[in-house]
């Protein structure tokens, strides 16, 4: 088994049962995206995120946004210092490799705002002076679908930012039982090892951009998001971002599958995990009990699959 799904392995010793998730949220860093996780609370996502600093070898740190948070916590402020008579900059949240932004939604929408435009532009600026945030920058942001009262949705155009959105999900009976009896003894997060070092994973990241696309798997994901902009249901279709979105991903799970090109089946394993917060459904969809997900099915089903063989051998 190569690094790259030892990672798998390292994390799986503290989230039980969870595997397809963790290798998703493993895949969004190798294409070097964000992660928005909308999920009930205590299924373990802090947990998650840790697993992965530790077998990267990445600093970590966690935010918990409430109505308070000011975009100053988030990127950083300068403050005097009477022993040396100057103003100095104090470090905001965002300066470490991995983030875990929790509970993104209960936030302003002005602190939303700071955090999104660092995730984009990999850099903050305060008061006139624009600072780098290290490398590797990984953003792994939570929101709870329920209890809304208080909250700050983000906006579609918000949503956009975020590579994949994923849920985790309540873990099974078996399962549970294997978690409460991991915890009688022991916190399996002290069994986590490092497998990499932030050097790896940059390595790692620059292969998985050169992982080779055919022009039929470029035809087939702009045909899947071409289908999003005319299909009856939705108000409005996948941009050109989350095209692009979706090629990355499929070259991450070409190089966890140990190929040097992307298949249709990479593209599928993907694809409503990508496309999911992108898309605004109108309100006869709701009507008729349809979410994403399902007319994400609807578009798989009708759009035509390039054949694997010729997809997979010309650029």
């Amino acid at each position: 088994m190569n690094k790259a799904n030892l990672i798998i392995e390292e994390v799986n010793k503290v989230i039980i049962g969870k595997e397809k998730v963790i290798r998703k949220v493993w895949m969004t860093i190798l294409s070097g995206g964000h992660v928005l996780l909308e999920d009930v609370p205590g299924v373990g996502k802090t947990t998650m995120a840790l697993a992965f600093s530790k077998a990267l070898g990445l600093s970590y740190r966690r935010i918990q946004f409430t109505p308070d948070v000011m975009p100053s916590d988030v990127v950083g402020f300068y403050y005097y210092n009477k022993e040396s008579g100057k103003f100095e900059y104090r470090q905001g949240a965002v300066m470490t490799n991995l983030l875990l932004a929790d509970e993104i939604n209960r936030t302003s929408s002005r602190t939303q705002s700071a955090l999104l435009e660092v995730m984009e532009e990999g850099q903050v600026t305060v008061d006139g002076v624009t600072r780098n945030i290290p490398e590797p920058f990984f953003v792994i942001a939570t929101q709870n679908p329920l209890g809304s009262a208080g909250t700050q949705m983000l906006p579609e155009s918000q949503m956009d930012r975020f590579m994949v959105l994923l849920s985790m999900g309540y873990p099974t009976i078996k399962e549970e039982m294997i978690l409460m009896s991991q915890r009688k003894v022991s916190d399996p997060l002290d069994d986590v090892n490092e497998v990499i070092s932030k050097e790896e994973l940059l390595s790692m990241q620059k292969e998985v951009n050169e992982i080779k696309v055919s022009s039929l798997i470029y035809q087939y994901i702009a045909m899947l998001s071409d289908a999003t902009r005319r299909h009856d249901m939705i108000q409005l279709g996948v941009s050109p971002r989350g095209s692009l979105a979706l090629c990355r991903m499929a070259k991450a799970s070409a190089f966890l599958a140990g190929r040097d090109y992307v298949v249709p089946e990479d593209v599928q394993d993907v694809v409503k995990d990508v496309f999911r917060h992108r898309l605004v459904l109108k309100s006869r969809a709701r009507l008729s009990s349809k979410d994403a997900d399902k007319i994400m099915d609807e578009i798989c089903a009708t759009v035509h699959v390039p054949d694997r063989r010729a997809a997979g051998g010309r650029r």
